[in-house]
């Protein structure tokens, strides 16, 4: 059984998970998505792989590269399924709400002039973001009429494929921080709070992570999460809101993990690698 993982750069965590491998006596190859060269009409040589493993930063290289690998047949983690899913804000939203797991109102509209009237409808402050975007960038808060004709304006103007969908999300009185749970198949395995005096809580803008437990009503969510969204590994960031509890924020498919080992005290690389092993060993179905 031999295994590939597929990079844009050596992080902590592509050390982590090598290290993790090699410890293990794993055979498997790295392929950095800088040189890789799909030919569409010789699958052979990835078929040689029990299963790639994903860990493109790029959200274009990655959802590609999977949906390339799946329609070849060869089993992927996560999926382009989940990837194209997950890559979208807009599309993990109507998931969740069909599948009716508890998440945050979304309003989503075309043009800047519908788009103040959905803002307006569900009332100040709101959150602006782009429909497909990380570690939180490109995030607005707009607090008044004002600023979301200003805001909305600058959207227009940059006139990207990015910025012509206007998501707008209500305002969460969250209590100072956010939650990470890191979830592997049916298991929330570790999760972390995430806290910072600012509204954005990202740990990649400065948020400052402390553990959090995995209670039986914080697993439920997070796994119903993880069914709507497709299954697989995926990173849950969940929102505390004083009146109805846990809401699910987003859902990401390519998880950053460096900080929180420590913190959950969960060896989050030997995790992955049992559900990627299972998978290889056809114990696990993706595709």
């Amino acid at each position: 059984m031999k295994l590939a993982v597929l990079y844009s750069r050596v992080r902590a965590e592509e050390k982590l998970l090598f290290d993790a491998l090699d410890a293990r006596g794993v055979a498997y190859d790295k392929i950095d998505d800088r040189e890789v060269i799909f030919d569409l009409h010789n699958p052979a040589p990835w078929r040689e792989y029990g299963v790639v493993l994903e860990r493109c930063i790029n959200h274009s290289r990655a959802l590609n590269a999977l949906k390339i690998l799946n329609d070849w047949g060869v089993p992927t983690v996560n999926t382009a399924f989940v990837a194209d899913i997950c890559g979208s804000k807009l599309l993990t939203s109507t998931a969740l709400v069909r599948d009716g797991v508890p998440t945050t109102r979304i309003k989503v509209a075309f043009t800047p002039e519908s788009a103040l009237q959905a803002i307006e409808e569900l009332g100040y402050p709101v959150i602006l973001k782009p429909a497909v975007g990380s570690w939180g960038r490109l995030l607005s808060k707009v607090n008044d009429r004002e600023a979301a004709e200003a805001i909305l304006e600058h959207k227009e103007t940059l006139g990207s494929y990015h910025h012509s969908i206007f998501y707008i999300q209500e305002y969460i009185r969250k209590p100072g921080r956010d939650i990470r749970a890191f979830v592997i198949g049916d298991e929330t395995v570790g999760a972390i709070y995430r806290d910072s005096s600012h509204w954005i809580t990202n740990t990649a803008r400065g948020g400052k992570a402390s553990g959090c437990p995995v209670t039986p009503e914080l697993n439920r969510i997070c796994v119903a999460a993880v069914k709507a969204v497709g299954g697989g590994i995926v990173g849950v960031d969940l929102l505390e809101d004083p009146d109805r509890g846990l809401l699910i924020n987003e859902v990401n498919y390519t998880i950053e993990f460096r900080n929180s080992i420590t913190t959950t005290g969960v060896d989050i690389p030997q995790r992955i690698l049992d559900y990627v092993l299972a998978v290889a060993r056809g114990e696990i179905k993706v595709i």
